[in-house]
């Protein structure tokens, strides 16, 4: 049974209770285990904390040695957007994927593999799925992170992983409600706005949240979006309008609501994140995330004191807070049962790989009559985009790798820019070239440089990992629907014409 701190006052337990900070280093600093014996209740992980399954597990154990009923949360997606798998890729594909083969057995056979790796770690919180409907092809910060374009295939695919996922005993967060599919802008980056009336809004961005909602989703998880339909003032994750009014009472949702990560510009630069904690908390937010960017004991201790002093000013109704720590506590119990961490870390899972199972269905695959699998070690141009942030730059993407597993002395390169595709060229020699994009649509300069190598080398194959637009055109066309390390393994295998 967790005990806390003496000289702890219920106010500020609570304003501990409803934080969701992060750390840097792979054991918990001696600050984060004060703090959870103070009456903090989450631990938010990221890529920079996690070093193989076996430290994440002694990490999460170490975690529970000070209160055994901590809520420990990855934004862990599967496919681009990987903690587990942060530096090699993920076993998983992404939503986007799961959405093109639209099977959704397959989606939560998916979504239970990968809630029973994070469980057999420790983990029991996952800020998962993404239940935004990507209408707008733009966008730069969702894409191949949405299950598609169509509101009732990502609702029934959003419902299916939420059941899952939850079916391991891991918590799901669904998110980014009211939905970011339809922006243009990152939130990481400014603020966002959907300009859509509301009776598009409740039939497109919200029938997914209805179908978590009814499938029993333990969380979701707010937007720093701006929607002026819905409050023409603050933004979502700010909004009473939104998160108690839309969210509570029209669609009677009784689970935790967690704001995406309080750091980011759309915020911080708009509201700071002090204010914008006790704002969000106000509005009906129970759980504050912090911790991607600030990952210090000095973040907690200023978001704890804000919130303390917004009730002491009368900002923040004692009683409101009060019931935010309730609802953080209530999730914590149910996951309490879950968490099987221990010395099953690390297990493969069962004998069949539903990722690579999911991974190769998902492939669109276009050939010519004329194409011949390649036999011989290729050159692998790599034309690279700007990295989304919620990915991050350190996970390898692409098919150079798998390719080169299965014909060794495979070369590769990364181009950018308006000379890419003539640079690509002058770098391939006489070797047979594999092109790899990424949301080739959103950056001119990437589509001129596979039209460049189609001119002069027309048996390039082209192999696209991003959310595809462009019509085939290559005597060999491969879909990925996302760039997780398996999508490359089944994309290597249709280039190749063979099986691992």
């Amino acid at each position: 049974m967790t005990t806390f701190a003496s000289g702890t006052d219920t106010l500020t337990r609570d304003a501990l209770t409803v934080l969701q900070p992060g750390f840097t280093g792979t054991t918990a600093p001696d600050w984060l285990l004060r703090r959870l014996g103070e009456g903090l209740a989450s631990v938010g992980l990221f890529g920079r904390n996690i070093a193989s399954p076996a430290q994440l597990a002694a990490l999460t154990a170490q975690l529970r040695a000070e209160r055994d009923d901590v809520l420990v949360a990855i934004d862990e997606e599967g496919g681009d957007v990987t903690r587990l798998e942060v530096r090699a890729g993920s076993s998983f594909p992404g939503n986007h994927a799961l959405g093109a083969v639209d099977d959704v057995e397959l989606t939560t056979e998916v979504a239970r593999e990968l809630g029973r790796r994070l469980a057999a770690c420790g983990v029991n919180l996952n800020w998962a799925p993404s239940a935004d409907v990507n209408s707008n092809p733009a966008n730069p910060v969702i894409g191949v992170r949405s299950f598609g374009a169509d509101p009732e295939l990502v609702a029934r695919h959003t419902a299916a992983y939420v059941t899952g996922l939850q079916s391991a005993g891991v918590a799901a967060c669904t998110k980014h409600f009211p939905g970011h599919g339809d922006t243009a802008v990152d939130s990481h980056l400014a603020l966002p706005r959907i300009d859509a009336d509301a009776e598009v809004l409740r039939a497109r961005e919200l029938a997914p949240f209805r179908a978590a909602i009814g499938a029993g989703t333990k969380a979701v998880m707010s937007a720093h979006i701006l929607v002026p339909a819905l409050d023409a003032q603050r933004p979502a994750t700010l909004s009473g309008g939104i998160l108690t009014d839309l969210l509570r009472k029209e669609l009677g949702y009784e689970g935790l609501i967690v704001t995406d990560g309080m750091e980011m510009r759309a915020i911080a630069a708009t509201y700071g994140i002090e204010r914008g904690s006790a704002l969000a908390i106000a509005a009906g937010a129970d759980a504050i995330c912090v911790g991607g960017g600030l990952a210090d004991d000095e973040t907690v201790r200023r978001l704890r004191d804000a919130l303390v002093d917004a009730v002491r000013t009368g900002a923040l109704a004692e009683s409101r807070l009060a019931d935010a720590a309730r609802r953080v506590r209530e999730l914590a119990g149910w996951t309490a049962g879950g968490v099987v961490a221990g010395a099953s870390a690390g297990a493969e899972g069962p004998g069949v790989d539903v990722g690579l199972i999911a991974a190769r269905r998902a492939l669109t695959v276009t050939r010519s009559p004329d194409f011949v699998p390649l036999t011989e070690a290729p050159y692998v141009a790599a034309f690279t985009p700007v990295a989304n942030i919620a990915v991050g730059d350190e996970t390898p993407w692409g098919v150079a790798a798998e390719l080169a597993r299965l014909l060794p002395g495979t070369v590769t390169g990364a181009f950018t820019g308006e000379s890419a595709g003539v640079e690509a060229l002058a770098a391939a020699g006489g070797r047979r070239v594999v092109a790899v994009v990424r949301d080739e649509h959103r950056y001119p300069w990437m589509g001129e440089a596979v039209r460049t190598l189609l001119a002069a080398r027309p048996d390039t194959v082209v192999v696209e990992m991003g959310v595809p637009q462009a019509a085939p055109r290559a005597t060999l066309h491969v879909a990925t629907h996302g760039a997780a390390r398996v999508c490359g393994v089944a994309a290597a295998e249709a280039i190749t014409g063979s099986t691992a």
